[in-house]
């Protein structure tokens, strides 16, 4: 199991890694983001998802969303 799979999210947009003891807070897009990703659903997909929920523009949902995936990646969460 990957550490992004091993998150737990809670109903404050709160994500813990059990095996790490780390917790990280979330916004409630940036729960959803993850809960996506967990799903295995892809950058594109995310964004088409955010962008037909919320009507942001697809590029600045594409960089917010790129953003979101490099953070989950420096703490080791994402590969």
């Amino acid at each position: 199991m990957t550490p992004l799979n091993e998150l737990i999210t809670d109903e404050n947009n709160i994500a813990f890694h059990p095996m790490m003891g780390n917790s990280y807070q979330l916004n409630s897009i940036g729960k959803e983001i993850l809960q996506m990703l967990q799903q295995s659903h892809s950058k594109e997909q995310i964004v088409d998802h955010l962008y037909h929920t919320y009507g942001v523009e697809k590029s600045t949902l594409f960089i917010d969303v790129s953003d979101f995936i490099s953070k989950l990646k420096i703490y080791g969460l994402y590969q």
